[in-house]
């Protein structure tokens, strides 16, 4: 199978989107004659990555349009780490551009027959049409979109934090749908891969025939070497990673913990920085829990695992989180989750691999972070058990390449090498005798 991989954000040596890029597009190419096209700003990390330009990949130059694109965003967002859907709108209008220099490049070699299929990676957001479907279909090749994945409502209960976001678009989010190529898009394409239930519930209906529910996120065996052997005593050791933002819960958390803390029954590490970093600062000096919280800071991705293994139980008050990549790598390293019953990281936690806390009003969350991880603290048996079933579940149903199989039935459907389309069931399952073969079913 030959596949021109499409992935304007892929790039090993960030993380988010650009590591879901590259993890997804490095584990096709294990398993089809796969070609990566993607952004000029990744070309670097690509070749000390150790691929060849122009056999391997082909980086686009689309800076003449990205790069003013990109400062229009930073200066419309609204302040660093915030407006992310204004970024994500203002990058979809810049990346019409970029198709427009990969069909340049491409369209020949395209129209030619040389590829079997078109597979488009990144963008994740549905936001960003493609119009390069269109053209795919008029040749004769199909042309795959996705992950689809995002526009995750935000919690009603949460308003407060989403104007603190800067989330302004998000109130007229569906104004995306009159961009030009969002329903050729969806038309053109042979198969749609949905990366989450939300945005299979925003697909319209008319197109669930051509959509396979495939999770956004994976993770690596080969970058997660480290494996808790601790096991569980008090203090009970609780890590958090992420943005220090108010939607990603760092002070939800520290709430909950601060009477733990003080009683000498738990000891929280958070991992990360961010807006909130200061008044997290304030807050454990003023209630006196230096010696039960440390606020590490930014912390390189390679590294993380490793505090990972040092804690006991991950707790991650998100409430609103699209993929949930995070939550995977602390289940790999050997960790059981404490989640919000909301958006991806309710896709990857049930009942027998962590803790599922009811979306409610933020006392509400607050107070069952603070009921679970008490109870925790005071009779731990429970964490060995789920931490073994979360690390499994991990490692057997999301890797990228259980991904990258999964999609190449993908590839077999659209190009008539399978007469079914392939179907990986929804929800997911939650017992190892429900998921036995490849992947998630």
């Amino acid at each position: 199978m030959k596949c021109l991989l499409i992935a304007e954000a892929a790039n090993p040596e960030w993380v988010s989107v650009p590591l879901v890029g590259w993890s997804h597009a490095r584990a096709l190419a294990e398993v089809s004659d796969a070609h990566l096209v993607t952004q000029v700003r990744n070309r670097d990390a690509i070749l000390r990555a150790g691929l060849t330009e122009g056999d391997d990949f082909t980086a686009i130059d689309s800076e003449a349009v990205a790069a003013p694109f990109y400062r229009l965003a930073s200066a419309l967002r609204g302040g660093a780490g915030k407006g992310w859907t204004t970024t994500t709108a203002i990058s979809s209008l810049s990346y019409y551009y970029f198709e427009h220099l990969v069909w340049k490049k491409f369209g020949r070699r395209i129209r030619d027959g040389e590829f079997d299929v078109v597979h488009r990676i990144t963008p994740l957001s549905p936001t960003a049409p493609s119009l390069i479907a269109g053209k795919c279909k008029k040749a004769g090749v199909p042309f795959i979109l996705g992950p689809l994945n995002g526009g995750v409502p935000w919690p009603k209960q949460f308003d407060s934090a989403r104007r603190h976001e800067k989330e302004w678009l998000s109130y007229v989010r569906s104004a995306y749908k009159l961009l030009p190529g969002y329903r050729s898009t969806r038309r053109n394409a042979s198969a749609i891969i949905i990366g989450s239930q939300d945005t299979w519930k925003q697909m319209p209906e008319r197109y669930h025939d051509k959509c396979v529910y495939v999770p956004e996120n994976a993770i690596d065996p080969a970058r997660f070497k480290i494996v808790r052997s601790r096991r569980a005593e008090r203090p009970l050791r609780v890590i958090f990673v992420g943005r220090l933002t108010p939607y990603k819960g760092a002070d939800m958390l520290l709430e909950a913990a601060a009477l733990l803390v003080k009683e000498g029954l738990v000891h929280v590490k958070f991992i990360g920085d961010g807006p909130q970093m200061s008044d997290l600062r304030s807050a454990v000096e003023r209630e006196g829990l230096a010696d039960g919280v440390e606020l590490s800071g930014w912390v390189e991705h390679s590294r993380v695992q490793e505090h990972l293994a040092e804690a006991d139980v991950f707790a991650f008050p998100s409430i609103r989180e699209f993929g949930g990549g995070v939550v995977l790598e602390a289940m790999a390293t050997g960790l059981m989750p404490v989640v919000v019953n909301y958006g991806g990281p309710a896709e990857l936690v049930s009942e027998k691999t962590g803790y599922l806390v009811d979306m409610a009003s933020r006392e509400s969350i607050v107070s069952q972070f603070r009921s679970i991880l008490g109870d925790l603290a005071r009779d731990p048996s429970p964490i060995e058990q789920k931490a073994a079933a979360a690390s499994r579940r991990a490692r057997d149903q999301f890797t990228w390449q259980a991904k990258a199989a999964q999609v190449l039935e993908v590839y077999e459907w659209v190009t008539g090498r399978r007469e079914d389309k392939p179907w990986f069931g929804m929800p997911l399952p939650d017992s190892e005798e429900e998921h036995e073969g490849n992947g998630i079913v």
